[in-house]
């Protein structure tokens, strides 16, 4: 589909206002970096994740499959992405049921208060 334009799709290279995107957005497709998963664990937006295939022992398909395991994410292999990613988008944001469900389960994962649980366990080793 390269050239093809589709509407309420927008693609660009870099995004300086995330909040304003995630809002804006019915469906995330993205790698699976630990800061990210956590940020659609909180926000609860449904979310098709490609881990790279460049990082240290391919945590981010480990990252991915912890969510995908409790159905709050969908997984795309880097490689199959060119031929399955758009189809496979396409399918989803047309699935009402299923764009909330993987939000409803994302949402379930997030730690709200993560920030005292950490402060709380710096405190403990300080002690």
């Amino acid at each position: 589909m390269k050239g093809k334009e589709l509407p309420n799709l927008k693609v660009m290279d870099f995004i300086s206002d995330m909040g304003a995107a995630y809002k804006a957005a019915d469906l995330i497709i993205s790698r699976a970096g630990a800061s990210s998963i956590s940020e659609f664990q909180i926000i609860g937006k449904p979310v098709i994740l490609i881990p790279s295939p460049n990082v240290a022992e391919d945590h981010q398909t480990k990252n991915a499959m912890a969510l995908v395991n409790k159905q709050a994410a969908i997984y795309v292999k880097d490689a199959e992405a060119p031929d399955t990613l758009l189809p496979l988008a396409l399918k989803v944001i047309a699935d009402d049921s299923k764009l909330k469900s993987l939000s409803e389960n994302v949402k379930k994962m997030g730690l709200k208060n993560s920030a005292d649980i950490i402060a709380d366990e710096v405190l403990k080793l300080i002690k």
